[in-house]
């Protein structure tokens, strides 16, 4: 996965593309708060029904 530093800075614009691509996405869901990163990722795994790697690749991909 790319690193936290880099999903950080970037991660206004990758919460838009990550919203495109799965429309029942909320802001609340995208929350990326600074040790919570697995918190978030949890709650995407629920959501979208996939697994933490799959997660990780297609934020990575974007």
């Amino acid at each position: 996965m790319t690193n936290t530093t880099e999903i950080k800075g970037n991660w206004n614009e990758l919460k838009g593309k990550l919203k495109q691509k799965y429309a029942k996405l909320t802001d609340d869901d995208l929350l990326f708060v600074e040790g919570k990163q697995d918190e978030m990722l949890g709650r995407l795994q629920i959501k979208l029904g996939k697994t933490k790697e799959e997660i990780q690749k297609v934020i990575s991909e974007l």
